[in-house]
């Protein structure tokens, strides 16, 4: 029984990995990357629309992205959004395209984008927990219920404990990976 409750919080647990993976990949890391500017809102035709469902993004060179709008007439909102955007990024329009050059981050930056990782990897480990929380609580409530012994309660909590080991040891995986990847110059 304990392990039905395990295994249904296991989506909450992914859910909270597919987040923190959605999140850091929108961090800058000195190196173009389409997640940095495909979910930044474009004022399009009076409607907030996602950059990538009104244009296409690519990544010719290593610190260049390339926006082209499948409608050129968005191509002056495309570029208002990108420069209100927290970016920093300072977009050239030639009228057809509008190219982001991305400059090398500095080392103060560096540091500054790694406390956000960190942020980014605290939420996702309080995710894990509350999923933890509610799954134990979950298998307390079915043993007062008397649908499993108390030892069933026990094993169960060490079971969810290891899931929650596993998830939480993903997360420092992706967290690590990130670092490196912005502090390499």
């Amino acid at each position: 029984m304990y392990k039905q409750i395990i295994e249904s919080k296991k989506s909450d647990l992914e859910k909270a990995i597919e987040h923190l993976e959605t999140e850091i990949g929108k961090l800058r890391t000195g190196r173009a990357n389409p997640a940095m500017v495909e979910a930044l809102m474009v004022d399009y035709y009076g409607t907030k629309t996602p950059l990538k469902q009104v244009a296409s993004i690519n990544v010719p060179e290593p610190r260049l992205i390339v926006v082209q709008p499948w409608d050129a007439d968005s191509l002056v909102n495309i570029e208002a959004a990108i420069k209100e955007s927290d970016l920093g990024l300072n977009p050239n329009n030639d009228g057809q395209v509008i190219r982001l050059n991305i400059p090398p981050l500095t080392e103060e930056r560096r540091i500054d984008l790694v406390k956000v990782l960190n942020q980014k990897a605290e939420e996702a480990r309080v995710s894990v927990r509350n999923a933890r929380e509610e799954a134990w609580k979950e298998i307390q409530d079915t043993e007062k219920e008397g649908k499993i012994s108390e030892d069933d309660k026990f094993r169960g909590k060490d079971e969810l404990q290891k899931t929650t080991d596993e998830y939480n040891n993903k997360v420092e995986k992706i967290r690590d990976k990130k670092e490196k990847e912005i502090m390499t110059v």
